[in-house]
């Protein structure tokens, strides 16, 4: 069977300055997947760190988008979960080894397999010698093992859907891992696209959520998203005054951040986890500081399958969404721009309708 002529945006070497048209090819789906018709991507953060080669792994072409929303155009002869015409969603991954200790409890995300799990964009996550590369969302069709795909639940908006796959995910399951319930007092370390998916899950899980900013001006939002109080991180006095007063401290600031007045702010045996930094913190842990109160500090990876399905469910029972800003594809690199600069509130997402208008060769 012939390859699948598909069109996207991607940048085409590590020169990278701006996101193109661009014309390839997906192999037609096996009997265990199925085509999806993309209709909406939400733009993560990490797709422009990703295309810049930040991390120093990207391989080119590079074509991102992990928040993929879709209507199923084929189904493969095995599969049973999907059906032609069902909306659905592909979040960071599309694979795994399937047989490592991670995988069979469901928890994709941690694969042990010789390559780990296989990303949406960007190939494997240990990248191998043989140049295997994948082809993410910004783009106008999709193949995916039907077991890495996920429903979308009616009650959900399908263009606000799209970032719970990433944005919800990341910041829901590292929630649940640490136990945060009825009572838990958390708090939310930036709020930006993370942290507002983090309070509206954090608050619906029963805790009394406080939102940490350096920016006043995201007082008036964090309030809004459910968070019962914002401490501004710039003042010392008002981080003094909160010290050993949270369970719990979910961080998805981006870039690098001096990490030791957040951790004054847990109380014994408190947690800390980092989810949006990829960077080193800007000073070293004060060891001292974590003995005296058994503190920790961990970090998280996204989620499983099951648990992402739960998210998707979760938002849905609870009416959580993201605050998303439509964009044409054609206007990808401004929405870039923007996010270098802090411009963006929340989370863009692509009306791939504008791909599909457009005549690429």
């Amino acid at each position: 069977m012939e390859n699948l002529q598909a069109k996207g945006y991607g940048a085409s070497d590590s020169f990278f300055s701006s996101l193109k048209p661009m014309a390839f090819e997906r192999t037609p789906p096996k009997e265990d997947e199925v085509l999806i018709d993309i209709l909406y991507c939400g733009v993560c953060h990490s797709d422009l760190h990703q295309v810049k080669n930040d991390w120093g792994n990207t391989l080119y072409p590079c074509v991102p988008g992990h928040e993929v929303v879709g209507r199923v155009a084929q189904a493969g002869s095995a599969v049973t979960k999907h059906k032609v015409g069902d909306i659905v969603g592909v979040g960071c991954m599309i694979d795994s080894c399937g047989h490592c200790h991670p995988c069979k409890e469901g928890e994709e995300n941690y694969c042990e397999g010789p390559v780990s799990w296989t990303a949406t964009y960007n190939g494997y996550m240990k990248p191998d010698d043989s140049g295997f590369n994948t082809y993410g969302g910004y783009s106008d069709k999709i193949v995916v093992k039907e077991s890495f795909v996920l429903s979308i639940p009616e009650a959900l908006d399908i263009k606000s859907a799209a970032p719970i796959l990433c944005a919800g995910i990341t910041t829901y399951s590292p929630l649940k891992h640490w136990g945060v319930k009825e009572g838990s007092k958390v708090g939310i370390a930036g709020v930006g696209g993370l942290g507002h998916m983090a309070i509206q899950l954090a608050k619906a899980l029963g805790a009394e959520v406080t939102a940490i900013t350096r920016d006043e001006e995201k007082r008036e939002d964090a309030l809004r998203f459910g968070a019962s109080q914002v401490l501004v991180s710039t003042d010392k006095d008002a981080m003094a005054e909160k010290e050993l007063s949270l369970d719990f401290i979910l961080i998805t600031i981006p870039d690098e951040f001096e990490v030791n007045a957040y951790i004054n702010l847990l109380k014994r045996d408190g947690v800390l986890v980092t989810v949006g930094l990829l960077a080193p913190y800007e000073k070293a842990v004060n060891n001292m500081g974590m003995a005296m109160h058994r503190r920790s500090i961990a970090g998280s990876l996204i989620g499983g399958i099951a648990e992402t399905q739960e998210v998707l469910d979760f938002c849905a029972e609870h009416r959580i969404a993201p605050e998303i800003e439509m964009i044409n594809i054609q206007d990808i690199n401004e929405a870039y721009d923007k996010m270098t600069d802090q411009e963006v509130h929340y989370r863009y997402v692509i009306d791939m309708q504008s791909l599909k208008d457009e005549e690429i060769s």
